[in-house]
């Protein structure tokens, strides 16, 4: 309780102490592996713009997210692990009569209330059932893009209808679905006048299937076996409208005054065959590192350490308290009515403090879930073949790649984990998402 409340208290005097409230231009990428960008090691793809900018920031080594695309942005939007809002397994697929509950007070809300002007630009996938779902109803300004994912690049359709709107209205356009989102954004950059922060947020659909990408962008890529040369070229052509973006920023001037983060919405799918999660075990949809711990950094010139990475563990719902905060918004409970499982980032982040969380949960479902604690992080799933459970154990610290399972060898240890594990899973709302949805 003392940390947390120093916590709040450092990150209170930075909002308080501002000059101005920053611009926010937060952008997130989909199933993108965590070594696929630069910044992160990769090597096969050139992804100038995201490693320039990500240089001048500090990369996170250990950010958390969900396993798969809805939970992760409910968790974002909430700062409220997605199993409290029953979304924890699976994702909003079209028809789906359930949505981000109407009772969850979403980060744009805050923003909005704080005096920004809050846009969207790209994916929203937390409900379209009924418009009070869609992303206009849930403290957006101005939305532009998809509600739903996997649809075609080029055609805009998912089942055969079109899935492109602005503020409601569907569109029909012409051109790349990357390229439209960057137009988007960078003609929303171009309206600001400085008077009023703005918080954009850019879910680009990219590098999510379909892997389709215009020929050009596929060409450096020659030497690539396929389906890896498509998902280079989608990299390639996402890292190039993200250069557009951040010029656009510059080229009002406001730079010194924006807020960047990136992040990817889980882990790559099928990796070692389309995407890279090197060093990481598994990928999209499990709940080994290579599922849940993503690339990620912010920049944000004069205030973030440059060219630093750091270890401590974070995960995607301390990012709600903490813009919130640094843009003067209330967290009051007469505001925020529900409790946040988010934690400010900003000492860990500027100075170098350790993880705010003592416990970070990595999803709790039926049938799966996991907990990280320190170094140490515990699996479970239930087996289904076997009957019974599976109980893994590791140590983050000295095994990233989890091949060695310390359960036996550790038994006190699990006995905390699960014993913290299981306060989590008995808070958890059932899950919306019924076997057969």
């Amino acid at each position: 309780m003392k940390r947390l409340l120093a916590t709040i208290l450092v990150v209170s005097s930075v909002a308080l102490d501002a000059a101005e409230k920053p611009n926010i231009l937060f952008i997130l990428a989909d199933d993108l592996g965590f070594a696929d960008p630069g910044f992160n090691g990769g090597t096969q793809i050139k992804t100038p713009h995201l490693d320039k900018l990500a240089r001048a920031g500090t990369v996170f080594e250990s950010f958390y997210v969900q396993p798969v695309c809805s939970p992760t942005r409910a968790a974002f939007m909430t700062g409220r692990y997605p199993m409290r809002h029953g979304l924890q397994v699976g994702v909003i697929t079209p028809g789906a009569p359930f949505g981000l509950p109407l009772e969850e007070r979403t980060l744009p809300v805050a923003l909005r209330e704080a005096g920004y002007f809050t846009a969207i630009c790209g994916k929203w996938h937390l409900g379209e059932f009924e418009k009070a779902y869609w992303p206009n109803a849930r403290g957006f300004d101005h939305a532009y893009g998809h509600l739903f994912g996997a649809l075609d690049y080029f055609t805009r359709e998912r089942n055969g209808v079109v899935d492109w709107y602005r503020n409601g209205e569907r569109l029909i356009e012409e051109g790349y679905n990357t390229h439209l989102i960057a137009r988007e954004a960078v003609k929303l950059i171009r309206q600001q006048d400085g008077k009023r922060p703005f918080f954009l947020y850019v879910p680009f659909n990219a590098v999510h299937g379909p892997l389709q990408v215009p020929e050009e962008y596929m060409e450096p890529y020659k030497d690539l076996p396929e389906p890896r040369r498509k998902l280079a070229g989608m990299l390639a052509a996402m890292d190039e409208a993200v250069g557009r973006i951040v010029a656009a920023v510059e080229e009002k001037g406001l730079r010194g005054k924006t807020l960047f983060v990136f992040s990817s919405d889980n882990g790559g799918p099928r990796p070692g065959r389309v995407t890279d999660n090197t060093p990481l075990r598994g990928g999209k949809g499990g709940l080994y590192e290579g599922g849940v711990r993503v690339c990620a950094f912010a920049t944000w010139d004069g205030h973030i350490p440059a060219g630093k990475r750091i270890e401590a563990p974070l995960h995607i719902v301390d990012w709600f308290p903490t813009l919130a905060r640094l843009a003067g918004g209330s967290l009051a409970p007469e505001k925020q009515k529900l409790p946040l499982d988010g934690r400010d980032l900003w000492p860990t982040l500027t100075a170098g403090q350790p993880s705010p969380h003592e416990e970070i949960l990595l999803n709790t479902a039926p049938a799966s879930g996991a907990i990280r604690v320190g170094d140490w992080k515990l699996k479970l799933a239930r087996a289904a073949r076997r009957g019974g459970e599976q109980i893994e154990l590791f140590n983050l610290a000295e095994d990233i790649g989890e091949t060695r399972n310390l359960a036996e060898l550790h038994p006190d240890k699990v006995k905390d984990l699960r014993a913290r594990y299981d306060r989590w899973a008995n808070q958890a709302a059932e899950p919306k998402n019924k076997p057969g949805n």
